[in-house]
């Protein structure tokens, strides 16, 4: 395979050729960048990597971040890699930040008490660690969470205040501030959780997620206003039976055609495949294969709640195959890399 470095090729695939792994967003449990990632990235090429400080797994905080000048050596590693991955990170602020102040970043509130503050206190409070984040070398910030705090008591947003508030008004002035900051740094950002996951009465970290009886028109209109503000959207392992039965949204068809309707050029992700949100439902492999199938851009998995760096490969070569038998899901995939390649490359 070759071709993955440049970005002005014509993004035309032969049988033989198609650079599969420019579809996956991988973790890995190093410091450093790690041989299998080399050498996933060098066969297959690579979309991303997300990094994390916590290792779920060790229960330790010995992964990817330890301080500003490691890591801005690890993104120069990563970026080095064939097909020049992206590096993205969960930096929402308060308890969702893997850049932690007590090793030298510049700290962010979280959501709820951001939407408290004026226009001008945002901005200030954005700038200074956008600024930061750029210097060291991320590419992708998996932010903002415009989820409406409709349910205070929600497990993974509500009750750990990773909602700006349950009037979509100060969600869109929340987004346009982080949007314009963003922009004017070079950092990309990423809505989530599409379709809305503030309702839900469980986390999808640890169980099967149903929207279907919480899901609310104001919810999704939140994510079809902003996402030509922010042209990339993450998608959650919500169910929602009335789109796709029993389906959680990141592997549903469905759901990708709607977004698309809105935004056909909107990069779509995953949420991590392997939370139990999916992993109770379908293996990570099957669950990538139907994602591809279903129009998804790129497929998350963090290796942090299961390692599965080994299998990655796999993954990889197992999708290869489905596309080369199935040629529409073929065709999803190659939109896909070219979106990817867009995002890189501009």
């Amino acid at each position: 395979m070759t071709g993955f470095d440049s970005p002005g090729d014509s993004y035309h695939f032969t049988l033989m050729d198609l650079p599969i792994g420019e579809l996956f967003v991988l973790g890995f449990r190093d410091p450093q960048t790690p041989g299998w990632l080399h050498d996933f990235a060098n066969t297959f090429g690579l979309g991303g990597t997300i990094l994390f400080d916590y290792d779920c797994i060790d229960q330790k905080y010995e992964r990817n971040v330890y301080s500003p000048a490691q890591l801005e050596k690890l993104c120069e590693s990563l970026h080095s890699l064939p097909s020049r991955p992206l590096v993205f990170i969960d930096q929402e602020g308060g308890k969702v930040r893997r850049l932690k102040e007590e090793r030298g970043f510049i700290p962010l509130p979280s959501a709820h008490r951001f939407g408290l503050l004026t226009a001008s206190e945002r901005r200030a409070v954005l700038r200074a660690s956008y600024t930061q984040m750029r210097q060291i070398g991320i590419d992708v910030n998996l932010s903002p969470v415009v989820d409406l705090d409709v349910n205070p008591k929600s497990p993974d947003v509500g009750a750990v205040q990773r909602s700006y508030s349950s009037d979509p008004k100060v969600v869109a002035a929340c987004v346009e501030a982080l949007a314009e900051v963003a922009g004017s740094v070079s950092l990309k950002l990423c809505l989530k959780h599409f379709p809305g996951t503030g309702g839900a009465k469980v986390n999808p970290h640890d169980h099967v997620m149903d929207l279907s009886d919480c899901l609310t028109n104001a919810q999704v209109d939140v994510f079809r206003d902003m996402i030509a503000r922010v042209p990339m959207v993450l998608f959650s392992h919500g169910i929602v039976n009335q789109w796709e039965k029993d389906t959680p949204v990141c592997l549903s068809a469905v759901a990708v055609d709607k977004m698309r309707s809105w935004a056909p050029d909107a990069c779509i992700l995953t949420d991590d495949l392997q939370m139990q949100g999916v992993q109770k439902l379908m293996s990570t492999g099957e669950a990538c294969t139907k994602a591809v199938r279903a129009g998804v851009d790129l497929l998350l998995i963090g290796n942090n709640i299961k390692d599965e760096q080994e299998q990655a490969a796999d993954f990889a070569r197992q999708l290869c195959s489905a596309c080369n038998r199935d040629a529409s899901m073929r065709a999803h995939a190659e939109a896909s890399i070219r979106r990817t390649r867009k995002l890189k490359f501009g």
